[in-house]
């Protein structure tokens, strides 16, 4: 291991103890092949006591239509009765604007809508936002919005349910504890024990901590290809330079440029 490439890694450990799961990159290893903590969160977070989700997966890529924004959900499940969900961090107040909510649910209506299908066959969704801030400001556990008919005064019954759960919400009742838990850097100051074991297997278990570390390496790699990607779509500089200031190799840089072109 180069000295340049064991500062990174120590970089990564450090990073990795200070994370918590109101860090989207670190709830998205939560509950990576992990049905039982997602179901207990769900549960929680919709008072749903008998929910019992059936298949879950964690950045879900959804684009069905062409020339349509494409969105990567942070987790994504579904349950006995057949209703999605999609469980999303939001840590920045524009991550959480409700036009975003509103698109989330959309996009997952036309992935659950196949030609042929009758509408009243869509299934029911949950958008949840776990902000990090109460992002209503009025400090309630959780923002319930519902499509109601102006008129009548009733609900619209669409099928559709966007929450907006408040991650500074503290107390005594489960949503409360749940939200301290998010909060956390250190299992061992959590409530939950489903929550505190799989932080614990991903910050203090060598093959977690290696998984975790892994990914963190990607992400990185991940970032330096945006920005050599960026710099290559301005057309305004040499190869050398993109390489220099993205930090990648200039074969890498190569690579990428031949991608773009194929």
């Amino acid at each position: 291991m180069t000295e340049k490439t064991d500062q990174k890694h120590q970089e990564d450990l450090q990073r990795l103890r200070d994370l918590r799961p109101i860090d989207d990159d670190f709830m998205r290893c939560l509950f990576k092949d992990n049905i039982p903590l997602v179901e207990f969160v769900l549960r929680i977070i919709t008072g749903k006591q008998d929910l019992i989700i059936t298949g879950c997966e964690t950045q879900k890529d959804m684009k069905r239509l062409t020339g349509a924004r494409s969105i990567c959900l942070d987790a994504y499940g579904t349950d006995s009765a057949g209703k999605r969900y999609d469980l999303e961090i939001q840590r920045q107040e524009k991550g959480a604007d409700p036009h975003r909510a509103r698109y989330h649910s959309s996009v997952m209506d036309v992935e659950n809508l196949h030609s042929g299908q009758e509408f009243k066959e869509l299934p029911d969704t949950y958008t949840i936002f776990i902000t990090e801030k109460d992002f209503y400001g009025k400090g309630e556990p959780v923002y319930p919005i519902e499509r109601i008919n102006l008129a009548t005064g009733k609900s619209f019954e669409d099928g559709e349910h966007i929450l907006y759960v408040n991650g500074e919400y503290r107390g005594e009742s489960n949503l409360g504890k749940l939200m301290h838990d998010f909060n956390c850097a250190k299992a061992d100051e959590m409530n939950f024990e489903l929550m505190a074991d799989r932080t614990r297997y991903l910050k203090e278990n060598p093959k977690g901590v290696s998984e975790m570390c892994r990914i963190m390496e990607d992400m990185r790699n991940e970032s330096l290809k945006e920005v050599a990607l960026r710099m290559l779509a301005a057309g305004k500089y040499a190869l050398e330079e993109i390489a220099n200031i993205s930090g990648l190799t200039l074969d890498e840089v190569n690579q990428l440029k031949e991608g773009r072109n194929a």
